[in-house]
């Protein structure tokens, strides 16, 4: 018998009907079985296929321009022919660093089109975390807006690789630097004909060892994971998507391609703030939008939000952090006619592994227990929870989440081993421990990584433990996340000072901020005397130093 259930709860509904409505979703044949989008699958090709079936229709708007999907795919091909005519060759390195706007979604479809990587950088690194980023990757060209040309000006004498910064700001084009723009003039490049399992684009993310790693997505990986994932978070048939998440990240990125397939429109805020997303909402009459629960709360609790007209936002998707029922529950008396949407993944796994959709959104029924959950598995992705021997364990019981499919990376850019480590026996191993209930609900229930997710950024604790170890006054340490109301984990420093030294919490927390992000940064530290409880094997024991903290909670994740 078929379980209409499944199929219903899995988008395939939501699918087909996009295609009644006369969606301009593209599909893509798998030649080689490989997967739903094939070797022929090519990120350019959402834009060229735009360009025939709509290219009348708004693909962006932004500070007073916008262009139709006609232009847009004109600009891309331009601005590729730019890059090609200043070296750029096929499998380079393009990476930008700039806040949202039109020109960032330029930059992903036009070193697509060149046949380039392009390698989006966190907008809240510090210097000595972006010089990595650049030399790890080989990136040769950069191009950044106004708020970042002093930190290019900055690194740039470290980065003897770097051959090229484009500016795309809107004041005077810097010394030394080229504008973006100006590539737009150039002689249209023919699409190049790299695709499905070439590297499209490095993803870089935290490191347990303390160092970042480039996660390597194929033009398939992101192919499949916009058509599933797009469908899965129902944006409709005609959506106009806000980027009020980072663009760099692919939480955000997630969307950027899956409204790209759609045919819909793009609408900007260059950064998250209640007011200014409040306001995009109202005037550009955007229909979807993906936030962290943090910004959705600051939002729907922003002084004067019920002077604004969100009645036309039909869905809001969310990720990072479990959805507060407090902020649910404001959020849909504000826009009772507005959908939630979780999605679930790692940036290894392009993201997305598993949405919980609407319907599970309620704080009463037969669905509400479901809310704490994480959702089913996305259609193409086999999703498990697995013992230490890569065996299915029994429903309800804790092991770790697994997954293999079509969304899964190729690998860690120069990182064999540590590829090795995540992908084995068939499955690559998210570090996150989970049950599955007997519906199919997949709920976190711990980090097997040494992980902190504060306000929807993923923290490594060896990475903030090695800023620290750099101070001289201090003998041991240790990093843990402890549960905090508004960015639901917040980092946490345990530190022992070297004998006849001296040092302050402040001091601590100011010396990281020269060496890491401050989002990585501890936010509060506590100055012991005594050594670090350890283990047998002289590891610290991290379970004993988050007890305190957690006692009460029902897992330790928050």
């Amino acid at each position: 018998m078929i379980n209409f259930g499944f199929w219903r709860s899995s988008g395939i509904f939501a699918f087909f009907r996009l295609l009644r409505r006369g969606s301009r979703v593209a599909l893509f044949h798998s030649s080689k079985g490989t997967g739903p989008m094939s070797m022929s699958a090519k990120i350019p090709q959402m834009i060229q296929r735009n360009s025939i079936v709509c290219p009348d229709h708004l693909a962006t708007t932004h500070m007073g321009r916008q262009q139709t999907w006609g232009q847009f795919a004109d600009r891309i091909a331009r601005i590729a022919g730019g890059l090609q005519e200043r070296g750029v060759e096929p499998g380079d390195r393009v990476a930008m660093l700039a806040l949202n706007g039109d020109h960032y979604l330029e930059f992903l479809f036009a070193v697509s089109w060149a046949g380039a990587v392009f390698v989006p950088i966190n907008i809240r690194l510090a210097p000595p975390e972006v010089i990595h980023w650049l030399s790890d990757s080989g990136s040769r060209t950069l191009i950044v807006d106004d708020t970042f040309v002093p930190m290019a000006e900055g690194v740039r004498d470290h980065l003897p690789k770097l051959k090229d910064v484009l500016y795309a700001g809107d004041k005077e084009t810097p010394a030394g630097m080229t504008l973006f723009d100006d590539l737009a003039q150039s002689t249209p490049a023919a699409m190049s004909t790299r695709g499905g399992d070439d590297l499209a684009g490095l993803f870089y993310t935290g490191g347990t060892t303390g160092v970042s790693k480039g996660v390597m997505l194929s033009h398939a990986n992101l192919f499949n994971n916009a058509m599933v994932g797009g469908l899965s978070f129902e944006y409709g048939a005609d959506p106009v998507y806000l980027h009020a998440a980072p663009m760099f990240h692919l939480a955000d990125g997630a969307s950027t391609f899956g409204v790209t397939l759609m045919g819909g429109t793009h609408a900007y805020v260059p950064a998250f703030n209640p007011e200014a997303t409040l306001k995009r909402i109202s005037e550009d009459r955007v229909t979807a939008v993906t936030l962290v629960p943090l910004m959705l709360n600051m939002m729907v609790n922003h002084p004067g939000v019920e002077d604004y007209d969100v009645s036309s936002l039909s869905t809001i998707a969310y990720g990072a952090s479990p959805m507060p029922q407090s902020v649910l529950k404001r959020a849909m008396a504000l826009m009772p006619a507005c959908q939630f949407v979780q999605g679930y993944g790692q940036t290894e796994c392009s993201p997305l592994l598993t949405v919980l959709r609407p319907e599970c959104h309620v704080l009463d029924g037969p669905l509400s227990s479901k809310m704490a959950s994480v959702g089913h598995p996305i259609i193409g992705m086999d999703v498990r929870i697995l013992d230490e021997r890569d065996e299915e364990v029994p429903r309800g019981e804790v092991g770790e989440i697994c997954t293999r499919g079509p969304n899964v990376m190729l690998g860690y850019w120069n990182r064999p081993e540590k590829t090795a480590e995540t992908w084995r026996n068939g499955w690559h191993h998210t570090g996150d421990g989970g049950t599955m209930d007997e519906d199919g609900y997949i709920f976190v229930v711990d980090r097997l990584k040494d992980m902190i997710i504060s306000g929807g950024e993923n923290v490594y604790s060896a990475e903030v433990e090695n800023a620290i170890y750099q101070h001289p006054a201090v003998a041991e340490c240790a990093v843990i996340g402890i549960p905090n109301e508004k960015w639901g984990e917040q980092v946490h420093a345990i530190v022992r000072l070297k004998d006849g030294h001296s040092a302050e919490a402040d001091n601590i927390i100011s010396h990281c901020h020269t060496l890491i992000a401050g989002f990585k940064c501890p936010r509060s530290v506590d100055l012991v005397t005594d050594p670090l409880p350890v283990s047998g094997a002289g590891k610290i024991l991290k379970i004993e130093l988050r007890k305190p903290w957690w006692e009460g909670f029902e897992k330790q994740v928050n």
